[in-house]
């Protein structure tokens, strides 16, 4: 059994490492090619495992560049990444490969297993959708086209992490921070020439604060236009990144984007993803109304996109008498990853032991994980916001579960990252309840990596699972995070160990789906433009102009004219979601139906719960969803499970 990585990048000579890597690979490709009889065992494995190990190196950079940016960081990143895009890009349009893959296919179809011949499909196909049987000038301008994207895709988000970091907003007057909780105002205090101040800014926790609690409306918009007039430069990069996609996809033999996209994933067609999204928004339109005219009615003015959070916190406290505040002393962050590992444990028998592990930053920790009792995986967890961290949070997977060429068992691993309020020695983490989903919905994710059982790792974990069904697992977690039972598990407080009332419960369940309809617009949104976006080349204006009809039907609120939202969507544009962000809505269906089968069967007497850690956690990709779901559950997903969690009645 393979031990894991220690955590490690040397960032001076990176970039001497990685050429070296790279030329060894290369060298290796050619001796592979060079054997005359190419089988499975001797050609597909040893290629499998050199691409696991390149990935093992390359990630501890990618990571660190996300978790603690810095100039260094983005200069070795930005060097690396054109070496390592090259290189992929030759190998996937390697014509002796894909051709031995295919002969490999045919000679041992009879004698291959399940996973192996996954692996094969899957690679054929990339291979296809890479150019390999394409002439050697549409090879040459593909590479090129990789190359530009990549570039792109990485300045996309340097820019808006450059622009999120640049910008600060100083309040001196006391009566501009009335009604934020007192947490916040502690977070945004500092002194400045013996004068008390209050920075806000655009990272997550200190912009939702704000938005939710301030009652300074001019103040509010002026974050508001901050946040979405962030990096102006980005609309360049996302007119030349359109036509590359669209160029790319024409030379691979699709009509646009969309098409190229939907390839790799559940949903057949075009019209199979539109359909899907416009019938959840005719369902949703009707309550979506009805949520914002409550809005509406207790605002002393007309509403606009600016206002929402700040009345839909008065209005969900009148409604619910609940408030935010009241929660976050149940929520230590400490206490919440403690509950959590304790209800994997109660529902999987998953235990989670923290090891003594020298990392990137002192605030992340590592976890060895067991299933059953045995060892199966490492996670790392980084929880909490820094300036020198990536917006949002993620699962990265950093090793995979497999067998190696000598039948070696290699453990999982992966990390954990979060962008929660930061703790210091006077103040702990206390977390939204918002907070507490998003660490199960990663950990959902993280489970369906490390706890896979498949020997080959292309298809282990998360690997090669279709992208709209990705989401799956980690919705299915996170809704765990609403249910009575799960949070006595964690809900504590901090200061006096009290677990949460059944009557503050009671009011996070019934409020959990207040303004859903209205959320599910605004997920649909973003699903209809990045899918439409897709289907032909949009440049400049046309791109505004396409989601302004979008926003005909789904914004009950016009944004004002200023609103450049599509410079900051990094999902789709520095991301993997292009023509994909659909697949959020996509996946919630699949998650949706299998958390209300294990719910009706009392959580942890569930035999469904068990039924989904050996058939979807355990096989991870090793077979296509579609196939697993039906095994599951015994029948296609039922669409109507998701809008009874979202509490929308058709």
């Amino acid at each position: 059994m393979t031990k894991f990585l220690k955590f490690d990048c040397n960032l001076e000579n990176f970039i001497e490492e990685l050429k070296k890597n790279l030329h060894e690979n290369n060298k290796k490709i050619e001796n592979l090619l060079s054997q005359k009889e190419k089988t499975y065992a001797n050609f597909v494995k040893p290629l499998e495992m050199m691409d696991e190990y390149l990935e093992q190196f390359f990630t501890p950079l990618s990571h660190l560049n996300a978790v603690n940016n810095s100039e260094k960081t983005q200069e070795v990143y930005t060097q690396a990444l054109p070496l390592i895009t090259e290189y992929s890009t030759k190998l996937s349009q390697n014509i002796e490969i894909y051709n031995a893959y295919k002969e490999i296919m045919q000679n041992e179809q009879n004698s291959l297993n399940t996973e192996q011949k996954r692996v094969l499909e899957l690679n054929i196909l990339h291979f296809e959708l890479s150019g390999a049987h394409l002439d050697k000038k549409t090879k040459q301008r593909l590479q090129e086209i990789n190359l530009k994207k990549s570039e792109l895709s990485n300045n996309f988000s340097q820019n808006l992490l450059d622009a999120t970091n640049a910008y600060e907003y100083i309040i001196t007057d006391e009566a501009d921070i009335e009604g934020l909780p007192q947490s916040e105002i502690e977070n945004a205090k500092f002194e400045d020439n013996g004068v008390v101040k209050y920075r806000f800014t655009l990272q997550m926790p200190s912009y939702i604060a704000y938005m939710t609690y301030g009652k300074n409306r001019a103040i509010r918009e002026e974050l508001y236009r901050a946040y979405v007039t962030r990096a102006p430069e980005n609309a360049k990069i996302i007119d030349e990144l359109l036509e590359l996609r669209n160029e790319m996809s024409r030379l691979l033999g699709f009509k646009n984007y969309a098409e190229l996209s939907l390839a790799t994933k559940m949903a057949k067609d075009e019209k199979s993803v539109l359909g899907f999204l416009e019938d959840l928004l005719d369902d949703s339109i009707p309550q979506a109304k009805n949520e914002l005219q409550e809005l509406q009615n207790i605002a002393p003015h007309k509403l606009e996109n600016y206002d929402t959070a700040y009345y839909a916190e008065i209005l969900k406290k009148a409604q619910y008498d609940i408030d935010e505040e009241e929660y976050r002393p149940y929520f230590e962050q400490k206490n919440v990853v403690k509950g959590m590992f304790t209800f994997l444990n109660k529902l999987f028998n998953v235990t989670c032991k923290q090891v003594n592990e020298k990392l990137w930053h002192e605030k992340a920790y590592a976890y060895d994980v067991y299933e059953n009792e045995q060892l199966k995986a490492r996670i790392y967890l980084d929880l909490e916001a820094r300036e020198s961290k990536r917006g949002g949070a993620w699962m990265h997977n950093w090793q995979t579960h497999c067998s190696d060429e000598a039948g070696k068992q290699q453990l999982a691993s992966a990390f954990v990252v979060c962008n929660f309020p930061p703790s210091s020695d006077t103040n702990p983490s206390l977390l939204r309840h918002d907070d507490v989903v998003t660490l199960f919905h990663e950990t959902g994710h993280t489970l369906h990596h490390i706890l896979s059982e498949v020997n080959e790792n292309e298809v282990s974990g998360v690997n090669g699972v279709e992208w709209d069904a990705v989401e799956f697992p980690s919705q299915f977690l996170e809704n765990f995070a609403y249910e009575p039972q799960v949070l006595k598990m964690f809900a504590k407080h901090y200061e006096t160990n009290e677990i949460i009332s059944d009557e503050m419960i009671d009011k996070l369940v019934r409020s959990k789906n207040f303004l859903s309809a209205m959320g599910m617009l605004r997920q649909l949104e973003f699903s209809l433009f990045d899918f439409q976006l897709h289907t032909k080349v949009y440049q400049e204006d046309e791109v505004q102009k396409l989601l302004d009809n979008i926003r005909e039907k789904t914004a009950l609120i016009k944004p004002p004219k200023y609103n450049k939202f599509q410079n900051g969507f990094a999902h789709i544009f520095a991301g993997g979601y292009a023509a994909g962000y659909y697949s959020y809505k996509w996946a919630e269906v699949l998650s949706a139906d299998a958390f209300y089968a294990v719910v009706d069967e009392n959580i942890f007497d569930s035999p469904t719960a068990k039924k989904y850690q050996n058939i979807i956690l355990h096989r991870g990709g090793s077979q296509s969803m579609q196939e697993l779901f039906h095994s599951l559950m015994g029948r296609d997903a039922d669409t109507s499970q998701l809008l009874r969690l979202n509490g929308i009645k058709k």
